[in-house]
């Protein structure tokens, strides 16, 4: 009998886990409704509280991104920020295409999970963990893209701030030249 309800209870863990379809409007709905309540209430993250951030967006290139490193930590075998072939959060969100090219500020981050068999349970893990908490919470973060692969969860996080007008032309005449800092100091 242990062994039946142990089964069954597998069972509905893997069909829980696979019943997420990633990619879908419902799954990038269903994430951005529950996060963006979140992010009008504010929260406590940890002993801070956040105050209420501006709602967060989908983006497509932070989705790549996303899907990028989750299908890879499955793959490998191996669960961190961190590629096993030295790309950061910071490498794999520009190669998919999420650039700080002609944007005035440009700030990225990642939480990252496994094991948990829905939306509702990864976030909350996520909000139970101070840092994965801010990282929900930062309002410099005005985009995500998050993805599911096998058991692997990954959500990527951006901000892109534009220049105004009056610096575009500025910067288009040639009287303003912009000078981009690597913010891990190469």
């Amino acid at each position: 009998m242990k062994y039946l309800i142990l089964g069954i209870a597998l069972i509905f863990l893997t069909q829980s886990v696979h019943s997420q379809n990633p990619g879908t409007n419902k799954f990038k709905k269903e994430f951005l409704q529950a996060i963006n309540r979140t992010r009008q209430k504010g929260c406590t993250c940890g002993t801070t509280y956040m105050p209420p951030a501006p709602p967060l967006v989908w983006n497509n290139l932070l989705e790549k991104a996303a899907k990028g490193h989750a299908q890879d930590m499955a793959q490998n075998q191996y669960f961190s920020h961190v590629s096993r072939d030295g790309r950061t959060t910071f490498n794999r969100v520009e190669n998919a295409g999420y650039t700080r090219t002609g944007y005035k500020s440009f700030t990225v981050g990642e939480n990252i999970a496994q094991g948990q068999p829905t939306i509702a349970v990864v976030l909350q893990g996520w909000l139970n963990s101070e840092r994965h908490c801010r990282n929900l919470m930062n309002p410099d973060f005005k985009e995500v893209g998050i993805w599911l692969y096998d058991t692997y969860w990954v959500q990527d996080f951006g901000g892109r701030e534009e220049f105004s007008p009056e610096m575009k032309r500025m910067i288009k005449s040639g009287k303003v030249k912009i000078i981009h800092e690597d913010p891990r100091g190469r």
